[in-house]
């Protein structure tokens, strides 16, 4: 990135930033993944082990991301799953052995599995 010298270099940085993030919730599906020192001792590992071996078996290109503590340590592991242009949805209490379930009916096939939502963001 060039060097910022102007509120104006700042303003058109920060136009093409958020252009770019707008462009790849529309075009690309995100998991999230809560990776705080709760989510850990609740088993995050595993699952992000788990997402990424489900994503890799079925050759899917999904950004995987991780994060720190979300804030619902008593829900952790806590797992966000976004298909391009649609609602985010959390997953709570995820463990490895759901992973390949949430990949093939949420990620896959676009049906939310309903048992495990913890909340949705439109």
């Amino acid at each position: 990135m060039p060097r910022l010298e102007t509120a104006e270099d700042l303003e058109r940085a920060r136009r093409e930033i958020k252009k770019n993030i707008e462009t790849r919730l529309r075009t690309e599906p995100l998991i999230t993944v809560g990776m705080g020192t709760c989510g850990l001792a609740a088993g995050a590992g595993e699952v992000m082990e788990a997402i990424h071996e489900e994503l890799s078996k079925r050759d899917l290109d999904v950004r995987v991301v991780a994060v720190g503590c979300i804030g619902m340590c008593s829900k952790e592991p806590l797992v966000d799953i976004q298909r391009a242009g649609e609602d985010r949805i959390t997953y709570a209490n995820v463990k490895a052995d759901m992973v390949p379930r949430l990949i093939e009916e949420h990620l896959v096939n676009g049906r939310v599995v309903e048992e495990w939502v913890l909340g949705r963001v439109s």
